[in-house]
């Protein structure tokens, strides 16, 4: 197979992955998928992935994630006890809670799925709006909700809801649209970095476009039209003519051809890789399997999980962990459980803080998760969630999960670790070294464990994804 992204054959790259004696199915590409599709998985969870095929399981999860966007529960207790705060920060928790608790086995398991919750994630920083300047927490709770109904579903039809979405409205300056005075800000954003990319569109699109959505309002929290603030005149946009609305010129954007690749481009940087950017040849397929689709999500996300490019050495640990994939994936592969305010708080300093995106154009991940400074708060971050007093694994401590697990060795302990938390395993040295740190650590074995993991995350290759 070719090394260099530029020579990837697109067939090749898009066809089913099927296991060979030189790259078989175990538990450390099940892992690859889990920490890709959600947040990493526990090893009874990896036990039960590797009986089946990797194309059984990516449409398994697919079709789960799709079930569980249309059965999500209007709220539930936690949000209730969150949302009664009307602090947007608390709203945090209650999402890393989802995350947390999400099962792979599917809606008798959980009310939600791991993939839902990582799209919804993957959405929020396309259509990246901050609690910091639209401060109600009842909007931004609304909003999350509508990337997670539509998150494997129709992009135009989210799209279309996300324009008339309160908190986008206030987050673009678009509460008070007079047709005196268009706001470009909506106009832009949709067509820069929502649909289109640079160099699909024009100013005078944008300005014409700004006009469709004029009238377009907030009042107590919800959507409202003010048809005596419509620019009703003709505006041409992007090659058309008309009178357009709103919605009406939401849909010309939809239409573009350029759409499809720049979201099938997003969907393989969030996915498979962070850098370099795909080739156009490879993004064609992909892009023109989304529009085959009508726009529809999750026919894309399957083929990208099922493929061979998606478990070549191109994309195994060819990402950086993003704060909340380090935290809340930690937890998950280990059965943990902690505080999860105080979590929210850490993954804020590190450069995540969910509902707070620094800016419309969201995390830009990859390399700028990591510098000197965010890589001690993140060893940081694993050291707390490992001794922190309400922290639990399986329900209790280190010792009686590696037990559990038949790591009672201080070699097996390594090697156990090693598979599920690490996309690219440790050298022998290094996992020598691994072993040497176990055995002068001090205290009791939970503790010993704890410096052990602790001792790993200040490696540079435990912060691949």
């Amino acid at each position: 197979m070719p090394q260099d992204i530029a020579a990837i054959d697109p067939g090749w790259a898009w066809s089913p992955f099927t296991p060979s004696d030189e790259q078989p199915w175990n538990r450390r590409l099940a892992a690859h998928l889990c920490r890709r599709a959600g947040f990493g998985a526990t090893s009874q969870e990896l036990d039960e992935l590797v009986k089946r095929s990797p194309s059984d399981i990516a449409h398994s999860f697919v079709t789960n994630a799709e079930d569980a966007s249309q059965r999500d529960p209007e709220t539930d207790a936690l949000a209730t006890a969150m949302l009664a705060t009307g602090n947007s920060r608390n709203l945090a928790a209650w999402w890393l809670y989802r995350m947390l608790n999400a099962s792979w086995r599917g809606p008798e398991a959980s009310i939600t799925s791991p993939l839902l919750e990582k799209l919804t994630l993957f959405w929020h920083g396309h259509f990246a709006t901050g609690a910091g300047k639209v401060d109600d927490a009842e909007m931004m709770f609304a909003q999350n909700r509508l990337l997670r109904r539509h998150a494997l579903g129709d992009f135009g039809a989210m799209t279309q809801e996300i324009s008339r979405d309160p908190a986008m409205l206030i987050y673009l300056d678009s509460t008070t649209n007079r047709k005196a005075h268009p706001n470009e800000n909506y106009a832009r954003e949709i067509m820069e970095l929502f649909c289109l990319g640079e160099g699909n569109y024009t100013e005078r699109d944008i300005q014409e476009l700004a006009r469709c959505f004029t009238g377009w309002e907030v009042r107590r929290k919800n959507f409202r039209f003010n048809k005596y603030q419509h620019d009703t005149g003709t505006k041409t946009i992007l090659g058309e003519t008309g009178p357009f609305t709103g919605e009406e010129g939401v849909d010309i954007v939809l239409k573009q051809k350029a759409l499809p690749r720049f979201i099938a481009g997003k969907l393989i940087r969030f996915f498979i890789f962070d850098e370099p950017s795909a080739p156009e040849h490879l993004i064609d397929p992909l892009a023109r399997l989304l529009r085959e689709s009508d726009l529809n999500i999750a026919p894309v996300v399957e083929r990208i999980f099922a493929s061979n490019l998606f478990y070549s050495p191109l994309a195994v640990g060819q990402k950086v962990r993003s704060p909340v994939e380090l935290g809340i994936g930690l937890l998950r592969c280990l059965n943990g459980s902690s505080n999860l305010d105080r979590v929210a708080q850490r993954l804020d300093e590190i450069g995540q803080a969910v509902f707070y995106p620094p800016n419309v154009k969201g995390w830009d991940g990859g390399r700028t998760w990591i510098n000197t400074s965010t890589l001690l708060g993140r060893s940081n971050l694993v050291g707390e969630l490992l001794r922190h007093e309400t922290t639990r694994f399986a329900g209790q401590n280190l010792e009686t999960l590696a037990r559990k697990n038949g790591a009672e060795s201080t070699e097996r302990l390594v090697n156990w670790l090693d598979e599920i938390l690490l996309a690219v395993p440790f050298h022998d040295d290094a996992r020598n070294e691994l072993v040497t740190v176990m055995e002068q650590a001090t205290g009791d074995k939970s503790r010993r464990i704890a410096e052990l993991v602790h001792t790993m995350s200040t490696v540079p290759q435990f912060h691949l994804a």
